[in-house]
């Protein structure tokens, strides 16, 4: 693995699970340190797309590198956020012992509770987590317990979490999900921030895409079965989005520039896509 390789590159790539294709000979490229969202209806395999580079989901048929390597390989170069979960009033652990579980163990696992406090690797891991606690904006509240914290605030604990092991690419499925508007456009702040100014590459699954429209480099609409990609202004277009969902959608330009997409189907609609014409690489299936 080398910095001369992209951070992803997925070579006519395939998933059949059971009788059904999820996707087939998609050909894609993500270049090192873009900020990417993986857009598109429920069901057609976006969370399935981000797996294959976790080593999660293995390819029915073709390749995925990660930095030029295999999933396994990148592994400790991954910091990886699920679907999210919401934490019940009941949950006692602190935000900062949250985050201190992505040290811990192999990614899980809880602190050592007779473990030396003052030895100087409890004292690294404790400055780590401070950093990255402070990167995200959640110092004031990280000896909190979880469950008290709102839903905005403990999805910062969790891509800290994500983020404490310094990881050279960050995959978030759906990170903004149940969160209200201002802690969306909230949290898309920072993940931009995070790789806009520390260089992580980020790789994000999302239905809604208008939080994060203004921040992203590159686009991937993975639909029935392959993919449209390219940069917003090449992919968020009332003709592409609207063959996609095969439903009137507008995409609008404000007069800052800014696009905003109106009347996009709520991803879990059920609505059945269909590739347009344009940035189309891979094809249906």
């Amino acid at each position: 693995m080398t910095p001369d390789h992209p951070a992803l590159h997925w070579s006519d790539a395939s998933v059949t699970l059971g009788q059904r294709t999820l996707f087939r000979h998609v050909n894609l490229t993500i270049p090192t340190g873009s900020f990417v969202a993986i857009l598109g209806p429920n069901g057609v395999g976006k969370s399935t797309l981000m797996k294959t580079i976790l080593g999660l989901q293995h390819l029915s048929e073709g390749s995925v590198s990660v930095f030029g390597g295999s999933p396994e390989e990148a592994r400790p170069l991954i910091g990886y956020l699920p679907q999210r979960h919401h934490f019940e009033s009941s949950v006692s652990i602190s935000g900062r012992d949250l985050v201190r579980l992505g040290l811990d163990g192999d990614r899980w696992g809880m602190p050592l509770p007779f473990a030396n406090k003052f030895s100087a690797s409890a004292r690294a891991k404790s400055a780590q987590v401070a950093e990255v606690l402070e990167q995200v904006g959640a110092t004031s509240y990280a000896d909190r317990s979880v469950g008290a914290c709102s839903g905005g605030e403990q999805q910062r604990l969790l891509i800290a979490q994500a983020l404490v092991r310094r990881p050279q690419l960050l995959v978030l499925d759906e990170p903004l999900d149940s969160l209200d508007l201002p802690n969306q456009v909230a949290v898309a702040e920072l993940i931009a921030t995070i790789s806009n100014v520390h260089g992580v590459t980020v790789l994000l699954v999302a239905h809604d895409v208008n939080p994060i429209l203004s921040h992203l480099d590159q686009v991937v609409y993975l639909a029935h079965g392959g993919v449209l990609t390219g940069s917003p202004k090449e992919v968020i277009t009332s003709e592409n989005l609207s063959a996609l969902y095969d439903t009137p959608v507008d995409v609008l330009t404000t007069s800052t520039g800014r696009l905003v997409v109106v009347g996009q189907p709520d991803a879990h609609g059920g609505h059945h896509p269909h590739l347009g014409h344009g940035n189309h690489h891979g094809h249906a299936g």
